[in-house]
């Protein structure tokens, strides 16, 4: 009898907020561009790959990428406009099957071992979606099909931008063996350090190492990392997917002072808090204001609410009481935020199960 292999596919777009961008303006195309922050301050929330040449990233500090790259084009976030498309991508993903677990806006799992389309190729159903995409949307996105998540991010990753790469069984180990540790998914750059510093630098290096050795130096994720050293993932795709929280934060241009203005910088946080938590179909009854003043000093205020909420105007009410709670901010703000948690969900996470096909 066969072992049941798992079909599942990462979708990754290609510098997702920064590609809309260009999209739809075509004096952008083919020029280094920066979502969010400007050239006085802020943070980079995505980078097109002309960008990306230059060493610009997102989560860089403006400043940084204005050095990096001189003639970098800053442009406002529009994340109505992202959402309004990553919609449009999620619809195709559910025309190939209901197992889906968005990871953003612009990633996600499916697992299409059992599909809608009766395809037994999840290499195939890959290739659909994405020239779907490219049909439907006029944007490129990459892809990774392989026997589980892991290995399954670690393809899409490989080949961007616009690129599709197969991870099969027999090919899986000594992939990760060769695999860079600082390339794993589930393995950032402080752990990567510390690896380094024990001497493990690769796949191969990781596997020698026992769990118990694992577990004892980084906690119960190191059994985590003991797997995926072996290839080995048992993760579902989750299509339910539980955040424990969902959240939105802006760093303004100058600091702003004024109640007004804080006021209607926060109703835009509510509403985009608010259709995120509409997309996942959660309410929430704590709300959590994040205030960061012109010095860098970090204040949040949280309120638990005896009832649910759900509504942007129910969210945006109680972060203003919350900004004047015990007293409007004495000094400057240079960031604002509003996150939710304890949230509560409309649907229980469904059962799968997997059969046997071919790639």
């Amino acid at each position: 009898m066969s072992i049941p292999i798992r079909k599942i596919i990462h979708i990754d777009m290609d510098a997702f907020y920064a590609s809309v961008e260009q999209r739809d303006n075509p004096e952008l195309r083919g020029k280094p561009l920066a979502v969010g922050g400007s050239r006085a301050r802020g943070v980079v929330a995505a980078a097109s790959y002309e960008a990306r040449k230059f060493g610009v990233f997102s989560a860089m500090a403006s400043r940084i990428a204005i050095q990096k790259c001189p003639q970098l084009i800053f442009v406002k976030p529009r994340f109505e406009v992202y959402s309004a498309v990553s919609r449009q991508i999620r619809e195709i993903f559910y025309s190939y099957t209901d197992l889906v677990e968005p990871l953003s806006l612009d990633e996600a799992y499916l697992d299409v071992t059992e599909n809608k389309v009766g395809m037994p190729s999840a290499t195939i159903i890959a290739s659909q979606i994405r020239a779907r995409i490219l049909e439907e949307t006029n944007l490129t996105a990459s892809a990774g099909v392989s026997f589980n998540k892991f290995l399954a991010k670690i393809a899409s990753d490989m080949n961007k931008p616009n690129g599709f790469t197969l991870i099969t069984p027999d090919k899986a180990q000594d992939l990760v063996a060769g695999l860079a540790i600082e390339k794993f998914h589930g393995i950032g750059k402080v752990t990567a350090a510390k690896m380094q510093a024990m001497g493990i630098a690769t796949g191969a290096d990781l596997r020698q190492r026992t769990e118990q050795e694992l577990v004892q130096r980084f906690g119960k994720v190191g059994r985590y990392y003991y797997c995926i050293a072996r290839a080995q993932d048992e993760r579902p795709v989750e299509p339910h997917r539980v955040r424990k929280s969902i959240g939105s934060e802006r760093t303004f241009e100058t600091d702003i002072s004024e109640e007004e203005e804080m006021l209607t910088r926060l109703q835009h946080l509510a509403q985009e808090v608010a259709q995120d938590m509409a997309r996942l179909q959660t309410t929430t009854k704590t709300v959590t204001l994040k205030l960061k003043y012109f010095d860098f000093t970090l204040q949040t205020r949280s309120k638990t609410l005896l009832q649910y909420i759900s509504a942007s105007d129910a969210i945006f009410t109680v972060a203003r009481d919350l900004l004047r709670t015990p007293q409007l901010p004495a000094f400057p703000v240079r960031l604002l935020g509003i996150s939710v948690s304890n949230l509560l969900y409309q649907h229980d996470q469904p059962a799968s199960y997997q059969l046997t096909f071919d790639f």
